[in-house]
């Protein structure tokens, strides 16, 4: 199975519900009217998955002194959010996603390959979404230790 059509820049984007490391469930309806970043990440407490999210943890003041929230996503369950947002003191939700039904709707999960070995997995991708709904950019590949710059450049502030 490769990766399906993920939104584009300028797409509705897709609808959202999912349980965040304290357990409540949180929806794309609670961030309409808020722009806000949607960073899909393979693993938690993985090498290049801390940088990323130590980074946005290190910037989250300033990300959020400009109206922007941040909300993670991987396949992981709650209880290894639980240990990865505590262990790295993440002020951010992290929605567990282990049914993988965001990564699909987000087209970030698919077959991936490493070392000649192919493997189910998701794509390290970020989605910068308006006040609207509307995907605004689409980040491949974000540079994990400068995300966050990343994401207020994204937004054009």
């Amino acid at each position: 199975m490769s990766f399906s059509n993920p939104p584009q820049e300028g797409d509705l984007a897709p609808a959202f519900s999912g349980t965040i490391q304290d357990g409540t469930v949180i929806s794309s309806a609670d961030f309409i009217g808020k722009k806000f970043a949607i960073y899909f990440y393979p693993r938690d407490n993985t090498p290049v998955c801390t940088t990323q999210a130590c980074n946005l943890r290190d910037h989250f003041e300033d990300l959020s002194s400009v109206g922007i929230s941040i909300i993670g996503v991987s396949d992981d369950p709650v209880d290894k959010h639980v240990n990865f947002a505590g262990k790295h003191r993440l002020p951010f939700p992290l929605i567990a996603d282990v049914d993988q039904v965001m990564l699909k709707a987000y087209g970030v999960y698919g077959e991936k390959s490493m070392f000649g070995r192919k493997y189910m997995g998701t794509k390290r991708v970020t989605y910068l979404i308006d006040e609207a709904g509307i995907v605004q950019k689409v980040i491949n590949k974000p540079k994990s230790s400068d995300h966050a710059t990343e994401i207020r450049n994204g937004f054009g502030l």
